[in-house]
């Protein structure tokens, strides 16, 4: 154990990869009922943030595995007039392509390793256009810095918004962490919005 300890501290990818797995468990020992609940505090507290509610164009995520679910935030951006945008896995590039998306029926089906994403005929946004973005992840520490799945895409994506763009994650309780390892150049959220808090950082 101290041996595997240390070969952590050594290696920031296999710190990276210990706590993806120690908080990917934890997240999917949640029941199913459980989750539902989590999920609609996160969801509540995020449609009243006034970064929400004054953003013209959102680019929002769909969820993964044992997430917490963001479709009903497609049904309120669309009500309150915002251009809403999901990502799509552009695997020639390893980057995310922005799509316009104005029904979950019609414009979203399973994509790249299962993952929820538009299809090909919904329009390109630039990612000049975003105001707003949730952003996903694994583990989240109180300084705002994240770890996804080990893909980069949303760490390539990122830096690509203006810098005014608000960066707000969601994520159960059970996904904040002490410390995420992090190098100097990976860009932190603004907030983390939990079922029982929100995090303000400081970017």
């Amino acid at each position: 154990m101290t041996e595997a300890r240390d070969n952590a501290r050594a290696d920031p990818r296999e710190a990276k990869r210990s706590l993806r797995e120690r908080v990917l468990r934890s997240r999917e020992a949640l029941a199913p009922e459980a989750r539902a609940r989590l999920g609609e505090a996160i969801r509540a507290a995020l449609r009243v943030r006034s970064d929400f509610l004054s953003a013209r164009t959102v680019l929002l995520s769909l969820a993964f595995r044992s997430e917490w679910e963001t479709r009903p935030l497609f049904s309120e951006s669309w009500a309150a007039g915002k251009k809403t945008v999901a990502p799509r896995v552009n695997r020639e590039t390893r980057m995310l392509e922005l799509r316009a998306v104005s029904n979950l029926e019609r414009d979203i089906a399973g994509g790249y390793l299962g993952i929820d994403e538009p299809m090909p005929h919904c329009p390109s946004v630039e990612a000049s256009e975003i105001d707003w973005v949730l952003v996903p992840g694994v583990a989240f520490d109180l300084s705002g810095h994240r770890i996804g799945y080990g893909g980069g895409y949303y760490d390539r994506l990122l830096p690509t918004l203006r810098a005014d763009a608000r960066r707000v994650a969601g994520a159960f309780e059970v996904q904040i962490v002490e410390r995420v390892p992090a190098a100097v150049h990976d860009l932190r959220v603004d907030a983390i919005v939990t079922e029982a808090r929100t995090i303000l950082t400081e970017r």
